[in-house]
């Protein structure tokens, strides 16, 4: 029953614009969300191994944060949650796109909580056993996972000269750090100071005081 729900929701919300990567006119982007309509249309550029290996990764984390946050939406029925899935099953999106893109395998299976790289399917268990302790913790749960996000894109914008790959983590990145700042704002209603675990703390107060990024960006 559980997992139906899970499903049932993610299938709920994809109707709906997601957060970060806002849905244009279909007669302008043949009927996608702009954010992979433009990606989709960047050259395409031979990938290296590492290239490879790191988006198929991030495919994998964007899944993870779903994930932990479906199921911990099921357990407090928080809306910071519930809307932070609409964001990132739009980066599971444009991470898919470009696997398609690229003729890749795809290492996603439609079940939740279940994920092909060891270290997700361990991280995924530890995060969820640690959210369900209390509401307090799974928004730490929700903000460790952003930092995490934030520090990973970083990498593999590093790493890459392909415009196709850098605009889309760097989109990424964009909604990680709003999320970020929802998680942060909620823990304060709640009366917790989040400390951040990845960030430096001069990064991390930068994101926070600043507001809200928009719309998608079409560079890097």
């Amino acid at each position: 029953m559980v997992k139906r729900n899970l499903l049932g929701l993610i299938f709920s919300l994809s109707v709906f614009p997601l957060f970060g990567f806002p849905f244009n006119p279909p007669c302008a982007t043949a009927g996608k969300p702009y954010g992979i309509y433009y990606i989709e249309s960047l050259p395409k550029k031979k990938l290296t191994p590492q290239e490879i290996e790191t988006l198929l990764y991030m495919r994998e984390e964007e899944k993870l944060a779903r994930d932990v946050y479906l199921t911990l939406y099921q357990k407090w029925g928080l809306p910071v949650f519930r809307n932070i899935v609409r964001s990132e099953q739009r980066h599971m999106d444009i991470m898919g796109a470009l696997i398609k893109k690229y003729g890749l395998e795809d290492p996603v299976t439609d079940k939740i909580g279940v994920f092909k790289n060891k270290h997700l399917q361990s991280l995924y268990t530890k995060l969820v056993a640690q959210g369900e302790k209390s509401v307090v913790e799974a928004l730490k749960v929700g903000a460790t996972i952003e930092e995490v996000d934030i520090e990973d894109l970083k990498r593999a914008i590093a790493e890459t000269d392909n415009e196709d790959l850098k605009i889309a983590y760097a989109n990424l990145m964009k909604g990680s750090r709003n999320h970020l700042r929802a998680f942060t704002r909620v823990l304060r209603r709640w009366g917790y100071q989040y400390t951040p675990q990845y960030l430096s703390a001069e990064e991390y107060e930068k994101i926070i005081s600043t507001p809200m990024e928009r719309d998608f960006r079409p560079q890097p």
